[in-house]
């Protein structure tokens, strides 16, 4: 096991992916992926209830709290909410967890633009490959996904600015990021002066105006966590019509892990990339308990893409894959970085999925 292996090096070292000799890439408190390790020790606390997972967890987590002071990228949420969110939920005697998840979310705040109504995703500024695209305020889909951090802070501290911030961004994002067949771009660049659009592009996909899977999944799971908080249908019907588009996609693969980008010209020798479909499947989990007609066609579905990637496919036998779950996952194929390897929010996400499928058995 992965935990085995950093506790015998003496070092306090989070896994993120491999790099190409096949070595394990780790990454700082900083790095948007930082919460995903400690967040799966919670997660297999919770599955297997070895109360061993315990003290590593505490461990991995206390490693990264200098991230709730984090204001330059909007990637807090991913960082503090997988990790001291889960802590705060399974550990009874976390309660100083409650206020780093507070000051994380005040950071994050500070991202937000009022005039365009947005959390501003990255930074511009310097020699970033990001200050190289002429943005001004860009707001990816994957944004969504910090959210969730701002409606718990609200519950945790009474502050319902909090809500209000994840509000308006969710609803400048339902407006501006959707294409009328359900699909999302990744990329919305706003005017930080007027909140008008100035371009609506991609990083990490193929083309601008194709489906590039991954950010399918972050709009399908952050929609549904919308709706979860709010209750506002509209939320969760953008999430269902979001998955149905990927769903009814002519080049899905009859195993239901996507193409790294749904329209990528190789087709069907493009990467797969497992990630988005540990996200998906446990988006679908969560729609699966909701009043949405059909319900139980949802749960089917991520069983059908859990059964997938639980096989010898996708699941990588104990002791291989650098100690990651999951292989054959996509980071990012325009930046030649992360392709077709392991990849430490797959594995999360597909943690998670068993967590919630457990639960619907009870």
């Amino acid at each position: 096991m992965a935990i085995d292996t950093i506790e015998a090096s003496g070092k306090c070292l989070n896994p993120v992916t491999l790099n190409r000799d096949g070595s394990v890439y780790y990454c700082g408190y900083a790095d948007w992926r930082s919460g995903f390790f400690p967040g799966s020790i919670w997660y297999l606390y919770e599955l297997t209830g070895d109360t061993s997972y315990l003290p590593l967890a505490r461990k991995y987590t206390e490693a990264i709290r200098p991230a709730e002071h984090l204001t330059w990228h909007h990637d807090i949420g991913f960082i503090i909410n997988c990790s001291f969110g889960n802590g705060l939920r399974l550990a009874p005697d976390a309660a100083a967890y409650k206020n780093v998840m507070i000051q994380a979310a005040k950071s994050l705040c500070t991202r937000f633009r009022p005039n365009a109504g947005v959390i501003q995703s990255w930074d511009v500024k310097g020699n970033s490959w990001q200050s190289e695209r002429g943005w001004e305020c860009p707001v990816i889909i994957d944004n969504m996904m910090n959210l969730e951090l701002l409606f718990e802070a609200t519950k945790l501290s009474g502050d319902s600015t909090f809500y209000k911030v994840a509000v308006a961004h969710a609803d400048r994002t339902l407006s501006e990021h959707f294409r009328p067949d359900g699909s999302c771009y990744h990329v919305v660049d706003y005017n930080i002066s007027d909140g008008s659009v100035r371009h609506k592009q991609t990083a990490q996909g193929y083309a601008d105006e194709s489906v590039w899977s991954r950010g399918q999944a972050w709009a399908i799971y952050g929609f549904t966590i919308c709706y979860r908080e709010t209750k506002d249908r509209k939320y969760l019907d953008q999430a269902l019509k979001t998955f149905n588009r990927m769903k009814n996609d002519p080049h899905m693969p009859e195993d239901l892990i996507p193409y790294w980008d749904m329209d990528a010209p190789n087709i069907p020798n493009e990467p797969r990339d497992a990630s988005s479909a540990s996200c998906i499947a446990s988006a679908l989990y969560e729609i699966s308990t909701y009043a949405v007609s059909d319900a139980a066609s949802y749960k089917a579905y991520a069983d059908r893409i859990m059964h997938s990637l639980a096989s010898p496919d996708y699941r990588a036998a104990l002791g291989t894959n650098g100690n990651f779950i999951l292989m054959h996952s996509v980071g990012s194929i325009p930046h030649n970085s992360e392709i077709d390897v392991p990849l430490n929010y797959a594995d999360y996400y597909f943690l998670e999925a068993l967590k919630r499928r457990k639960d619907l058995d009870k």
